[in-house]
Formats: structure tokens, sequence, C-alpha cells
């Protein structure tokens, strides 16, 4: 009988850790949004806990025993099936706008938002790309002309949203893979002179993307408005002082603290947990990432370890741009923390990524 090889203890412990983190914080931010009369909650419970946890452990155990070479195979119908989804939310009765952006889908009364399968769909897509014509990453055409073709679909779907966070994200990681793959240096510093151009540009076009710049510069304008959910986030961060006010202690999420179980969670848990709390939340993150990082290294075939570097680029650039927003080092973006925040679709997802992850381990060189 053929021995089933083992996955990466290490990163599974590291999956579970995060998770229950997320759990406490989910049960003690949705104390102030109960305090605060939602009279949604029950459904945000149910979509979170049922949909996003309980379907994306099932995700995440499927993954991790399917090989994960034949995610190869299928690539281009996964990145095809997440680009028609995610242009599925400008249909109208089928898309839900809210907050700005049109992002949501309502499927038989649930809502679920496709750009969050967009993600791994790109990433999946990539790394097959790049594992199939590494060899010709010489050629303008199919490196860096692959690499603009690829982020260019999603770029069109989630600019017209609008949804700029959940883009940089799929760049972010999508450009790891392409570095991972090996390219000409001179078709990397390609890329990096285009990126600013294309956020002036982006700056310059919408509105919203100017304001929300102006309010990192000087988050002290419009506390009322734009700058509200920075200066509350900073409050909550900054009164949790050492150690924090202790589980289900927090004030900030009661009256003032927008999305506390949402893109907030991050500054509930801080002043709840103070710095010792967030510090280790941090370094859980970075752990979860450098191991992501170790697996797709040691990954037996280049797929594989293309797919790891993009998954762990994903799950870990995600957690530390949520982070680094509530602290007021990059713009607000809207982007979750990962297996943490509230929300039915981003959970299911990133379970699924991270048991894609943890196929790969049981199959890396020791």
């Amino acid at each position: 009988m053929q021995r089933i090889p083992h996955i990466d203890k290490l990163l599974l412990i590291l999956i579970v850790l995060l998770l229950a983190s997320g759990v406490f914080m989910f049960a003690s931010a949705s104390f102030g949004l109960l305090a605060r009369g939602m009279e949604n909650l029950p459904s945000v419970a149910f979509n979170h806990i049922v949909l996003g946890l309980g379907l994306g452990l099932l995700a995440l155990i499927v993954a991790s025993i399917v090989d994960h070479k034949k995610w190869r195979r299928f690539a281009p119908y996964i990145y095809a099936l997440s680009l028609i989804a995610t242009a599925l939310v400008f249909v109208p009765d089928l898309g839900i706008a809210h907050g700005g952006g049109r992002r949501w889908l309502d499927i038989f009364g649930l809502s679920f938002q496709p750009s969050e399968a967009l993600k791994l769909g790109t990433i999946i897509m990539a790394a097959a790309y790049f594992s199939v014509f590494r060899g010709r990453l010489y050629s303008m055409r199919h490196s860096l002309g692959g690499f603009l073709v690829l982020i260019a679909l999603p770029a069109v779907l989630l600019f017209l949203q609008p949804d700029i966070g959940t883009f940089g994200v799929i760049f972010i990681a999508t450009f790891a893979v392409y570095i991972a793959a090996g390219p000409p240096w001179k078709h990397v510093i390609a890329i990096l002179c285009i990126v600013p151009i294309a956020l002036g540009v982006l700056i310059m076009a919408k509105p919203y993307a100017k304001e929300r710049i102006l309010t990192f510069i000087n988050p002290s304008q419009n506390q009322q408005a734009e700058g509200y959910q920075i200066k509350q986030s900073l409050i909550a961060i900054g009164s949790g002082a050492l150690t924090g006010r202790g589980f289900g202690q927090g004030v900030q999420k009661f009256t003032y603290l927008p999305e506390p179980m949402g893109d907030s969670i991050f500054a509930v848990a801080a002043e709840e947990f103070g710095f010792i709390g967030s510090v280790a939340l941090v370094l859980l993150f970075l752990l979860f990432a450098l191991r992501g990082f170790s697996v797709a290294a040691r990954a037996p075939d280049v797929f594989g370890g293309l797919l790891g570097i993009g998954i762990a680029t994903y799950l870990g650039s995600e957690a530390f741009i949520n982070i680094a927003a509530m602290l007021g080092l990059v713009p607000i973006t809207g982007i979750p923390l990962t297996f943490i925040s509230q929300g039915g679709s981003a959970m299911l997802v990133s379970l699924a990524s991270a048991g894609i992850l943890l196929n790969i381990s049981r199959r890396a060189k020791n």
C-alpha cells in the first residue's frame, strides 16, 4: 500500500492559529454590532461561519488532497470562469451595488464576491503560463507581453467596479510569480516604470482614489468623512497600549469604529490585546508567508513552485496591506484581513488557496 505523504505540520499549525484568532476576534467584534442593533447580524454570521469557515474548511481539506499538478491542466478554464463571474456583477438584478462599488453577486439570496475567486484564478493561470514558457522569457512577447495580458482583463473588470485594492493584491501576487519564473531584469524594470505612471493616471481618472490618497497624506482633513475610519482605527490601536483592554472589552467597536468585523478587525484586536497581541498576530502572518515560500522553494516541479509563490504572496500581502492600512501606513483599500475578517467568499477562497499550498507541501523536497 502506497504511503500518503504528510503535509507540512508547521504550515498547518500556523493556519489553525490564524483561524482560531479569527474566530475569537469575529466573536468579539460581533458584540459591538449587536450593541448597535445591527438587524442583519444573523445573516452576516451565517455567511461567515457556515459559508466561509464551514465550506472553506471543506475546500481546504479537498484542495490539500487533490494533486496540485491537476490545476495546471484546468488553469485556462478556471481563469476564464473567474473572469466571467466577476463580469456578471454588471448584470442588472444579479450584481449588487454597495458602498459605491458593484462587487457582489446575489445567488439564491446569498451574496458572493467573485473577485475573490479571480485572485486565485489569476495566480493559477500565471503559474501555468510561466511554467510552460519559462524557457522563452528572454522574448519580450512571452515575458512582458504575457504578464501584461494576464493582468489586463482583471484590471479592466476591477477598475470598472471599482475595486482597486483587489487588483493590487492580484498584481502583487502575479508579479511575484513572474519574478520567480526568472525573466530578464530589463523586463522587470520596465514593469516597475509602468506602475507609477498607471497609478497616476488612475488617481486622476477616479475621484474616489484621489480622495483616498489625499486622506492618506493628510488624515487630519475630513475627519468626519474620508478620514473617519483611519482616525477611529488609530484611536482603537493606541488605546490598547501594551497589553490591551482584554478580550471583549474594546470600546471603539460599540459605537465609533466602522466595519469592526471587516476591514477594521485588526484595530479591534489591537485595542483588546494591545501591542503584544498585535505583534504576535503580525508574527503569525509573517511566519505563515515565510513557510509558504519555503514550501514553494521545495516544490517538486516548476508549476508547483510558482503556484506556491503566488498563493503565499497573495495571502501574506493581503494581510499586511490590511494591517498597514489600519496603522495609516498605506491608503485604506477595503482589503480583508486574511483568515480573520468577516466575509464568506474571502474566507472560502483563502482556505481553498491554503489547501493547495498544503498539497504542494505533501510533495515538497526535504
